[in-house]
């Protein structure tokens, strides 16, 4: 999963005094961050450092990422004014981009490199609400009372994650994932109207890609048939639905990728051992599955944990 080094020492010494979104925008950290843990873990592919704010800093929205919070926005959006500014995603607006894929490429060899991006339902949530929110109001209140307004922002933010994620394939990145990182909060029935359309075009757009195309969200257990809809390749699964029932939920051609709880790791090793056994039994219920966390890394995870279950997983599937 995406920030996978930060609970890394060398990590925290790199960013002790750099702010997050000056660590996402130049080249020599952003390559050295994404390079930490296929360093130390031996893992099967990088994962680009970044964040899903980034392209939205990009084209002008006053925003930060404040430690302990997340992305907090100075001007929530909420009116169509506020949605006129937000402009299309051009590779002026993100050269430090191109050029860390440029140089990871290079340094990674035939190790993967997968680019991610913010799905629209969740970049419009921090947009409207000014950041991380519980119950979303300010997002369902608008998607649900002004479904025009809530399509003219949508249409804006899927051209922006687009962007985002071709300038990444086109400087060379193996794969790519979109996150929906709060679609979990809807029902089917809200996501299928008033969000699938948007990402179902990101993914018909990248189509015309020869690379492996990825969907997440947290707490969508009820919506992982519909995130296979989509169009993506493979359907991440967090920790809450067994990888054999997440099967049953997508439609056939789709691999699945998950689902170890990241709290998991902080259990004895024979509990981690145990709980990935599992997994990758279920997993086979599936027509493929790449290993993963049910979602991110925890900053304060041992490395050494990490880098035991790297190995293990590496020993259970060499047969």
């Amino acid at each position: 999963m995406r920030q996978a080094g930060r609970s890394l020492p060398e990590y925290k010494r790199v960013r002790a005094d750099v702010p997050m979104l000056e660590a996402c925008a130049r080249p020599d950290m952003i390559t050295e961050i994404t390079m930490q843990p296929v360093r130390r873990h031996g893992v099967d592919a990088a994962i680009f450092f970044s964040d899903i704010v980034v392209p939205l800093k990009a084209i002008g929205i006053d925003l930060d990422i404040k430690p302990g919070v997340g992305p907090v926005v100075a001007e929530p959006i909420r009116d169509a004014s506020g949605v006129k500014q937000l402009r299309e995603l051009e590779l002026d607006d993100i050269p430090y981009i191109t050029e860390a894929v440029g140089q990871l490429v290079e340094e990674l060899g035939s190790t993967p490199l997968i680019g991610f991006a913010g799905a629209p339902f969740t970049l419009a949530s921090y947009l409207i609400e000014g950041g991380p929110s519980k119950n979303h109001e300010h997002t369902k209140a608008l998607m649900y009372g002004e479904p025009e307004l809530w399509d003219e922002l949508m249409r804006r933010l899927s051209a922006i994650a687009l962007g985002f994620l071709r300038a990444k394939i086109d400087a060379g990145a193996s794969a790519i994932q979109l996150f929906d990182s709060w679609a979990g909060v809807l029902s089917a029935e809200d996501y299928r109207a008033s969000v699938l359309p948007y990402s179902s075009w990101i993914f018909d757009q990248l189509s015309e890609y020869d690379v492996p195309r990825i969907h997440f969200g947290v707490g969508t257990g009820e919506l992982l048939g519909l995130l296979g809809e989509a169009g993506a390749d493979v359907v991440g699964v967090d920790w809450r639905v067994p990888l054999d029932q997440a099967a049953q939920r997508v439609q056939p051609g789709k691999a699945l990728q998950g689902n170890l709880d990241p709290a998991a790791l902080f259990a004895p090793w024979e509990v981690v051992a145990e709980r990935t056994r599992d997994i990758l039994s279920r997993g086979r219920a599936a027509e493929a599955h790449v290993f993963n966390l049910g979602h991110g890394v925890l900053p304060n995870t041992d490395p050494d944990m990490l880098q035991r279950l790297t190995e293990f997983i590496h020993e259970e599937t060499s047969t």
